[in-house]
């Protein structure tokens, strides 16, 4: 399990690492992270299960490159 607030800011960090843009937002369920004009949603759960973790990442990957958490 990760939690929701070590994904946000894993990506908010490698995101200001290559100067993207980020903007974070709430919706009903799910936080909304703006990376660069792509909308990544985010449950709003304390801990999010290892496979949607994953899931998140490699969606963040289309803009922050390949394998950027590892």
């Amino acid at each position: 399990m990760t939690k929701r607030r070590d994904i946000i800011k894993a990506i908010r960090n490698a995101a200001d690492e290559r100067d993207l843009a980020v903007e974070i937002t709430e919706g009903g369920n799910h936080t909304i992270i703006e990376l660069d004009g792509m909308k990544i949603p985010v449950p709003r759960h304390n801990e999010v299960r290892e496979l949607t973790a994953r899931s998140i990442y490699k969606q963040a990957a289309a803009k922050l490159g390949e394998d950027w958490w590892k």
